[in-house]
């Protein structure tokens, strides 16, 4: 049977919809960035970082529906990889998440200094930093199945061997890696918020400002993150506690269902960054076809367009 348990249905409900809305987005994206965006931003780096993103944990999906309580008889080296695409996807998202915040707070929030601090080289700089860190630290998981003593009758994606588990530094850098993560996004999100909402005030006349778009668009990112990855973070915790505490098989095997079901969650990230993929897209052709406009009649007064894209701090951040 297709869903013979609930985790399965689970996989099944979030992971087909995840490939079929996904991969034409992931599709798309690319397809925007290569063909019809002239000049790179901020916002199309953090696009670029995000299609990539998405992208390995599309590849990875189908073998996790196969993987789900099958014996794993394509190889211990490629399930391993695998694996490591899934640690990569959600420790990418993150932190990319965290860089987006980050870059909304810098652009309201200091604006006199924004023409130094944001810059799509910056942005560069931090996504390849990201990308080094997250692949680094993804080692580990070459060696969750180290005990295994015959690949083809293992699994891939459950059955971690006991070692993997005994290393607490791994648990605590992953929880300490979100919770510092999770600080810095709901720092970021409520300073944004707060600015825009001054700004509102200040500026009762402003249509873009008086619909509130954009707070909104701040506050659904920080949701979408806290409810993708606190389930999981939790639940990692929580089967880890029990593993080291000698916990009994009924307890083990509930929150290792608890474990997988948060990671499915977990997932549904990538669908929420289609959202991130039509406005920083959309941010693009409109930056596109001003400065069409500005080459036909510049004015003397005119400021940088490095500096004037400020103007509009939320759409580039997105």
């Amino acid at each position: 049977m297709i869903c013979d348990d609930w985790v399965k249905c689970l996989q099944w409900a979030v992971y087909v919809p995840a490939l079929a809305v996904g991969l034409p987005l992931n599709m798309g994206a690319l397809w925007q960035v290569l063909f019809r965006v002239r000049r790179w931003s901020v916002s199309t780096v953090f696009l670029c970082s995000l299609v990539i993103n998405d992208s390995l944990l599309l590849l990875s999906l189908p073998f996790k529906l196969h993987a789900y309580k099958n014996v794993w008889r394509l190889g211990k080296p490629f399930c391993s990889l695998l694996e490591s695409l899934v640690y990569v996807n959600i420790y990418g998202s993150i932190l990319l998440s965290v860089c987006i915040a980050a870059d909304r707070y810098v652009a309201l929030r200091l604006p006199f200094a924004v023409c130094r601090l944001r810059s799509p080289r910056m942005a560069g700089l931090v996504c390849a930093g990201v990308w080094v860190l997250i692949f680094v630290f993804s080692i580990p998981v070459y060696d969750f199945h180290a005990s295994d003593a015959h690949y083809h009758e293992s699994y891939c994606f459950q059955n971690f061997s006991n070692g993997t588990w005994a290393k607490q530094w791994l648990v605590v850098s992953l929880e300490t890696v979100f919770c510092c993560s999770t600080a810095a996004m709901v720092f970021c999100s409520v300073q944004v918020v707060r600015t825009l909402g001054s700004l509102r005030r200040l500026n009762p006349n402003d249509a873009k400002l008086r619909n509130n778009k954009s707070a909104k668009i701040v506050l659904s990112s920080l949701v979408v993150f806290l409810v993708c990855f606190i389930p999981y973070h939790v639940a990692v915790l929580l089967y880890f506690h029990s593993k080291q505490n000698g916990a009994g098989p009924e307890t083990i095997n509930k929150l290792r269902l608890f474990v997988h079901s948060s990671i499915c969650v977990s997932s549904i990230n990538s669908l929420a960054d289609g959202a991130c993929y039509y406005f920083i897209l959309k941010e693009n052709l409109q930056m596109a076809r001003r400065d069409a406009r500005a080459s036909i009649q510049v004015r003397p007064t005119e400021v940088p367009t490095s500096c004037r894209d400020v103007c509009e701090p939320m759409c580039q951040a997105m």
